[in-house]
């Protein structure tokens, strides 16, 4: 565990990418490198394999029929140990990296400047515009202080014999209700139908930096293009990436060590993939830690949920659950080996997570403790379920267990658990109450779910989904079910962007952003199907932002 033993330095924004980018690797020529590295990891992933099937044969009880249980419908992830790789770079290229950062710097600087002067000019659009841009292409977090500036004088502007275009682009930047309701009156026809429709639809789902190459390539060929912000923009991207290769680089180290150490049949060996799901919460270099925090529970909760699910009898159930209850691996004794081991890696790996936190912020981790606590007697009670053959009479009493085995409550606590001051007491205080917002985002992840694994439950024994209480509650038809679920997820949107535009929140947008971002990555990972687990479908996104780069470029 010694790679996750760092501690980064006080908040700044600095300093992480001075000692991620001395540490990466070379992009130029990594491709081919990567074929060869592969191919040697291969052959020692077969001997560990052949390694893990001689100790199965002198320990029978691990080498059961729970191998076989529902790991046979999921996906590999293709990516295994592939990052792994990328560390240890050698002195030229470190060169090139602190030539790359001196460039973005002279940039940025000329970017900033690009701002400030274009708030002079009487281009109310143009200035719009440049915003819009910058946010798309993910470098608003550069030019927090110009930007604010910025925005604080378009608000004032009198935006009433503007076209619809203008007019459209202000709420969306701005989006404060209080405008929307307050021009409401004054205006009639289409433009009065487009404010009506803001303050009832929700915010655009979309995840920025899933989207951000794509708006890259977009930008290239618009009429309107600022070719520093596009230079800013791939050179951005190119350092960012370095920064998100070294962290999967150990926290692919990581979840190796869990998965040679315990033998468990992984149902969903997802540690890239969930790692882009936490890079949709926050992209940014100065976030690290808690990315890495976010990645590691994600992960812990997906392994939990594939032990409670598919591997684990009901009798380990209640044994585990008692275990991570009195937060005690010693209890774990009629326990399958497989099992113990994976719980005192769980265990180890909280531990690990409370030795990144300075000493006033550990604290935090008996929040998380909670919330895992809540999470397996939860998961356990899906057990009991399922083993009792009961469907919950309708939706609402089959949330108030599922609402917490999606995971939302524990990864919307764990959002915050590696962040610096800003995360007080008070807000741990709220989130750990479940207040509105993260009940909303429970609710969308659990819908959703259940709309696109539907079908792929029926393959295995499994608990009764939301889709199966509302066909016993109202005695209809799947089709008419799932019609009527897909309405109850966009009813709950609603109920979320009631409570993120909700003027009493008391709390700073940076950190309840952190909700909305996990609340739209649940859309793009259950887009038409569920992403996560049929993790083929990400590959063109993670290879894009993970491996891809604009070195050439540049």
């Amino acid at each position: 565990m010694e790679t996750l033993s760092f501690k980064p330095q006080r908040q700044s924004t600095s300093a992480p990418g001075s000692r991620l980018l001395g540490r990466c690797r070379s992009i130029s020529g990594r491709w081919r490198r990567r074929q060869k590295y592969t191919t040697l990891q291969q052959c020692r992933c077969q001997s560990q394999q052949d390694s893990s099937m001689e100790r199965a044969r002198h320990h029978p009880d691990e080498a059961d029929s729970r191998l076989s249980r529902s790991t046979g419908i999921f996906h590999p992830s293709i990516w295994r140990d592939f990052f792994l790789g990328y560390s240890n770079p050698d002195n030229s290229f470190q060169q090139l990296q602190q030539a790359w950062m001196d460039r973005a710097d002279k940039l940025k600087g000329e970017v900033a400047q690009m701002i400030v002067a274009s708030s002079t000019t009487g281009d109310l659009h143009g200035r719009l515009l440049l915003v819009d841009v910058l946010e798309r292409l993910c470098l608003d977090h550069l030019f927090e202080e110009e930007i604010n500036a910025e925005l604080a004088q378009i608000e004032a502007a009198d935006v009433r014999d503007c076209d619809l275009g203008t007019v459209a682009l202000w709420f969306y930047l701005l989006f404060t209700r209080r405008h929307l309701e307050m021009i409401l009156p004054f205006v009639e026809g289409l433009l009065a139908r487009e404010i009506q429709s803001t303050l009832e639809i929700p915010l655009p789902r979309r995840v920025r930096i899933y989207e951000s190459k794509y708006y890259i390539s977009t930008y290239e060929k618009d009429a309107t293009l600022h070719d520093k912000v596009l230079q800013l923009a791939k050179l951005n991207s190119d350092i960012m990436q370095l920064h998100h290769q070294q962290e999967l680089s150990i926290l692919t180290r990581w979840w190796e060590d869990i998965k040679m150490e315990s033998m468990i049949p992984f149902a969903r060996d997802r540690i890239v993939e969930c790692f882009l799901w936490i890079l949709g919460v926050y992209f940014e270099p100065c976030h690290s830690r808690a990315r890495i925090i976010l990645t590691m529970i994600i992960a812990i909760v997906t392994l939990l949920d594939d032990i409670y699910d598919s591997y684990g009898s009901p009798e380990e159930c209640d044994i585990l659950t008692n275990c991570i209850e009195r937060w005690d691996p010693k209890a774990a004794y009629d326990l399958p080996e497989c099992m113990r081991i994976a719980l005192g890696k769980i265990l180890d790996s909280y531990e690990a997570i409370e030795n990144m936190l300075h000493q006033e912020e550990k604290h935090r981790i008996l929040y998380l403790r909670y919330f895992t606590e809540d999470l397996v007697r939860s998961f356990n009670m899906e057990v009991k379920m399922l083993q009792e053959g009961y469907i919950p009479e309708s939706v609402e009493e089959h949330l108030k267990v599922s609402l917490r085995t999606g995971g939302c409550p524990i990864l919307s606590c764990a959002s915050f658990v590696g962040m610096h001051d800003i995360a007080t007491t008070d807000f741990f205080n709220w989130v750990s109450s479940v207040p509105k917002m993260v009940q909303a985002l429970s609710i969308i992840l659990r819908l959703v779910d259940d709309l696109q694994s539907y079908e792929r439950e029926q393959l295995i024994p499994h608990v009764a989904l939301t889709i199966d209480s509302y066909m016993k509650e109202h005695n209809v038809s799947i089709e008419m079910a799932r019609e009527k679920i897909l309405i109850l997820k966009e009813e709950s949107w609603k109920d979320f962007n009631s409570e993120w535009l909700n003027p009493n929140n008391v709390y700073p947008k940076q950190l309840l952003e952190r909700i909305f971002n996990l609340t739209r990555t649940m859309e793009f990972m259950y887009n038409q199907e569920d992403n996560f687990t049929n993790c083929t479908n990400l590959k063109d996104t993670i290879h894009s932002l993970f491996v891809e780069a604009y070195a050439k470029l540049i």
